[in-house]
């Protein structure tokens, strides 16, 4: 082999080399499950120091069971996804009492925003979708708590 092939052959092998690091290196469009997990903990914080009557206590306890149940299904998605679920971002939590609940709410509603994106990974699809239902069961049963209070149960 001449040299002028080699040099061909070897530019050849360079560009492959760089299309497949390009490929490796493209992050994967996956949920936000690290967010989604951070506001999922602090969500369940607002929930269980918030003092109340004990309508507003079940419906609580309710909300934070599916939020426990959400949390363990968004942790196996993102493992399966390789993300580092020991990344704790911080929290913004308020301090009134009444405004945890109407937190907590919004908290779920941007996990569920935040999770129900396209996920490619298809082992992943169905851990995803059974932490939306918990998710989605937790958000009922706040704004059932929500209710409770402004009516005054």
């Amino acid at each position: 082999m001449n040299s002028n092939n080699k040099l061909v052959l070897h530019g050849h092998l360079l560009v492959l080399a760089l299309l497949f690091a390009g490929c490796a290196s493209q992050p994967s469009r996956h949920p936000a499950y690290l967010h989604a997990l951070s506001d999922l903990r602090s969500a369940r914080w607002m929930l269980e120091h918030r003092p109340g009557d004990a309508a507003v206590g079940m419906h609580e306890s309710d909300a934070v069971n599916e939020i426990d149940r959400a949390i363990s299904e968004i942790k196996r998605a993102a493992v399966d996804d390789g993300k580092n679920i020991h990344d704790h971002p911080s929290a913004d939590l308020p301090h009134d009492y009444r405004g945890r609940l109407h937190k907590a709410a919004d908290l779920l509603r941007k996990v569920r925003a935040d999770t129900y994106r396209e996920e490619d990974n298809p082992d992943a699809r169905g851990l995803r979708d059974r932490a939306l239902g918990h998710v989605d069961a937790a958000l009922h049963a706040t704004e059932q708590a929500i209710h409770d209070v402004e009516v005054g149960r």
